[in-house]
């Protein structure tokens, strides 16, 4: 698992679904602001044309890249260590051996509860920061997080 390649796993397809609402939430607001600022303070000409533009951008960025996220995330967990792709403008694919693991953590925010999904988050001996794994089905979250535990303690014994 040592050369970077796509990694085995895809997160939930109930993801794209959370980060599509998610997503929308979020250009809603951007929207409404970007809409009241046209109204308020754009030239009369342009204040309509300014808060169109704003209105298909903002639909644009809620459509595309929830779609680009989940073709990008995904993960793996092998013998010795956790690979991790994710990303949507940036992406990142990041190994971590199982001798660096020290903490594994799992979140649900109030969207991903709703969604049954779960974020598994490693944390290493790295200055690179922790590797997280969003939008996994919270059984498999929950699995996930038993197997890198166990794998940990497995890997810390034979150090010791």
């Amino acid at each position: 698992m040592s050369q970077l390649r796509d990694p085995a796993h895809r997160v939930s397809p109930r993801a794209r679904l959370m980060w599509h609402v998610e997503t929308g939430i979020t250009a809603l607001v951007v929207a409404i602001g970007l809409g009241v600022a046209a109204v308020l303070l754009g030239p009369d000409g342009l204040r309509w044309w300014l808060l169109a533009l704003a209105v298909v951008v903002c639909a644009t960025v809620a459509v595309v890249v929830p779609q680009w996220r989940y073709a990008v995330h995904r993960w793996e967990v092998s013998a010795d260590a956790v690979y991790t792709q994710r990303g949507w403008w940036a992406q990142e694919r990041r190994i971590a051996p199982m001798s660096r693991v020290q903490t594994v953590d799992l979140a649900q925010g109030p969207l991903a509860r709703l969604f049954g999904l779960a974020t598994v988050t490693v944390t290493t001996a790295s200055a690179a920061g922790p590797l997280q794994i969003e939008g996994l089905d919270r059984p498999v979250a929950l699995a996930l997080v038993n197997e890198l535990t166990r794998k940990a303690d497995l890997v810390e014994g034979d150090a010791t």
